[in-house]
């Protein structure tokens, strides 16, 4: 249960740091996007970018999590993505959303859903973890460099982050990868925007 379980373990409810950090490289945000918010749990990033003109697909297998978001996000899914087939065969999403969640199974479908020109914002607990609270299993927590693995070739990495945050007390890797159209060698190549803050 601890793997599950570490998608709702934050009980803020504001978007993390890092989505609303990278939420720029979202093509589209602010005019209907389609966002999937992977093991949404209570969907504060659901809420965030709907908010902001996202059309949001939320899923999770927490119904009473889900039933909140009806109205908010514009398809809620309920799905056991660990044990059922994958819910999403062959659609892809401008933005492709997983915190706190790990399930090492699904990352190619993962990286697959992000459409041609699409961000995937990832973050999640690493190795450390276990020395200062749950989860603690070393399945459950990323390796170094492990989500960097996961997403390349397929997916341009634009920026990441491997490391350790206080309050509460956690040790992370996230990432925020691009779905390139091509390979642009040109002298005006794409321009993924980066922010300070």
């Amino acid at each position: 249960m601890e793997l599950f379980l570490s998608a709702h373990l934050n009980p803020n409810p504001r978007p993390s740091a890092w989505t609303r950090r990278h939420a720029g490289l979202i093509p589209t945000l602010g005019s209907g996007a389609r966002v999937l918010d992977l093991a949404c749990g209570s969907g504060r990033h659901v809420r965030w970018l709907a908010a902001r003109g996202a059309q949001v697909t939320a899923v999770d297998r927490d119904a009473a999590a889900l039933a909140t978001l009806h109205g908010v996000a514009a398809e809620v899914m309920l799905a056991d993505i660990e044990n059922g087939p994958w819910p999403l065969p062959g659609r892809t999403f401008d933005a492709v959303v997983v915190t706190n969640y790990l399930w090492r199974p699904l990352m190619p479908w993962i990286v697959a859903s992000v459409a041609p020109g699409g961000v995937l914002l990832y973050e999640t607990f690493a190795h450390g973890n276990a020395s200062v609270g749950k989860p603690s299993r070393p399945d459950f927590l990323l390796q170094p460099g492990e989500l960097l693995d996961r997403v390349r070739p397929e997916l341009r990495v634009v920026a990441y982050e491997d490391g350790f945050l206080d309050g509460p007390p956690r040790f992370l890797q996230r990432i925020a990868a691009v779905r390139q159209t091509s390979t642009d060698t040109s002298a005006n190549p794409a321009r993924w925007p980066l922010h300070d803050s």
